[in-house]
């Protein structure tokens, strides 16, 4: 038992899963508390599937040393719950949510995990499952909406943005972001070209709409992930195996001889070669020094062989050291027509104030809301131009607030729910759109970066809240502790 549990724990805080409490045989744990992270329902299914592999090993070893099988069953559900506060070791954690998890673990056979309705809508991108029959379980008047979990399809990644339809309202970024990719091929040097915006706005929209419209060109991508173990060269890692054309289980050898064959040509073929290989298991890394200097000339062989644009996204989540690596080939780079391009988040800044500023070569953009009527046209492209009925373009358009992912979540909710059905060549709304919750999706975005502020900034926002969403300054002085009176 105590090994099980040990392997339980790592698995689910591998994740940034919390454990509540231990019941007999039985593990709960929560995710987001003490703190929102906007994927917490992938994560949770992460570490569920990862949960389900670690208690199979352990079986295989229990009945090979003790003639003992055992098996588990997870139920994973989302919603709101009441909590105890952390900071003082009250982990208790109650509510609807909760039951639904412990009856759907009840309700799965031994060796399944089932996910709940709410948890699926929000990765359903980045799994595999089996929808099953309307489930009904104690304590809940109606059915319950359950899915069989068979694999975890892409660990990382959110739900894929809609790429098909018109770009809207990017007219003058586009126009920078292929002067810079112009400049790099003219003057045979790296330009840095940095998208900041929120979450949503339209960052790789922008990437991919450039994209398209340049010929003759090597595009490598590599993403920064939010969390993990030897996260820090990750997206160099997929650099260099999408360059090298590596596959995942290439033996050592191998992977030295694909990687060796970019750097054809470069007087330091054998040295950059081991450097760049070692950054992939093949032996232990060398100094931060040595890897900058090797990644820097593998990128340059690579755009030796055309222009070369290398993509780097959510570079909000990049270490330090990443960071520290793509100034050290911006501004190192020599002779070779490369774009570096990393969309980021604002918080880019608050990490790295700096960044980019005083290189002549290095351009920042931010992307602003769409206007209403950029928004409206944003919808009728999502709705294939149908005719989409006012009330509909208005209230989505409001409720998104010029976010093109609020947008396509809001349309996508709408139609999945029934609240939106199409009739021919015009959708028609079905019941009272004033009173639509936000998506589930939009909300663990904003309950994350609500998350991240400061006491005090919370304490401000709860107290504007009450108020409304227009509010007075003196308002909220009245609401908030008189001590923060002054200063807010």
């Amino acid at each position: 038992m105590a090994r099980y549990f040990d392997a339980m724990r790592e698995a689910l805080e591998r994740h940034g899963g919390t454990v509540e409490k231990f019941i007999g045989d039985a593990v709960m744990a929560v995710f987001g508390i003490p703190l929102i992270h906007e994927d917490d329902a992938l994560r949770a299914v992460r570490a569920a599937a990862d949960m389900r592999e670690a208690v199979a090993r352990l079986s295989k070893e229990l009945e090979r040393d003790h003639g003992i099988v055992f098996s588990c069953r997870i139920g994973v559900n989302t919603g709101e719950v009441v909590a105890g506060d952390a900071a003082s070791g009250q982990m208790l954690v109650t509510g609807d949510a909760v039951n639904v998890a412990a009856r759907l673990e009840q309700a799965a056979e031994p060796g399944e995990v089932l996910i709940g309705g709410a948890t699926h809508r929000l990765v359903r991108d980045s799994v595999d499952c089996e929808p099953l029959a309307p489930l009904a379980l104690k304590g809940k008047s109606g059915s319950v909406q359950a899915f069989r979990l068979l694999r975890v399809t892409d660990a990382f990644t959110a739900r894929p943005r809609r790429m098909d339809s018109p770009m809207v309202g990017r007219d003058r970024e586009l126009d920078a972001l292929r002067t810079a990719f112009e400049r790099s091929v003219s003057d045979r040097a790296c330009q840095l070209f940095t998208i900041l915006a929120p979450a949503g706005t339209g960052k790789s929209r922008l990437v991919e709409e450039f994209l398209r419209g340049v010929k003759d060109v090597n595009v490598l991508r590599g993403r920064c992930l939010p969390y993990g173990e030897g996260i820090t060269y990750f997206p160099i890692l997929e650099i260099v195996k999408q360059a090298s054309g590596l596959a995942d289980f290439d033996a050592p050898e191998v992977v030295e001889e694909k990687v060796c064959r970019v750097l054809d040509g470069d007087e330091h073929q054998g040295v950059v070669c081991s450097r760049v290989s070692q950054l992939l298991g093949v032996a232990e890394p060398g100094s931060p020094e040595e890897t900058f200097w090797a990644v820097r000339r593998f990128i340059e062989s690579v755009a030796r062989q055309g222009p070369l644009v290398v993509i780097l996204d959510d570079v909000h989540w990049a270490e330090p050291t990443l960071l520290d690596l793509v100034e050290h080939i911006a501004d190192w780079s020599r002779d070779v027509p490369l774009l570096l391009a990393c969309m980021a988040r604002q918080e880019l800044l608050d990490v790295r104030p700096a960044w980019g500023g005083g290189k002549l070569n290095a351009t920042t953009i931010s992307l602003e809301p769409l206007s209403e009527d950029e928004s409206i046209e944003l919808i009728a492209n999502l709705l294939e131009a149908a005719e989409v009925p006012s009330e509909v373009g208005e209230r989505v358009a409001s409720a998104a607030e010029g976010n093109p992912l609020f947008v396509e979540e809001m349309l996508a909710m709408l139609v999945d729910e029934g609240l939106l059905t199409r009739e021919d060549a015009r959708w028609t709304p079905r019941g009272d759109l004033s009173t639509v919750a936000v998506p589930p999706t939009i909300s663990a975005l904003l309950a994350a970066r609500v998350d991240r502020l400061s006491a005090d900034e919370r304490l401000v926002l709860e107290a504007s809240s009450v108020v409304g969403k227009e509010f007075s300054l003196g308002a909220v002085r009245g609401l908030v502790p008189e001590q923060m009176a002054s200063s807010v």
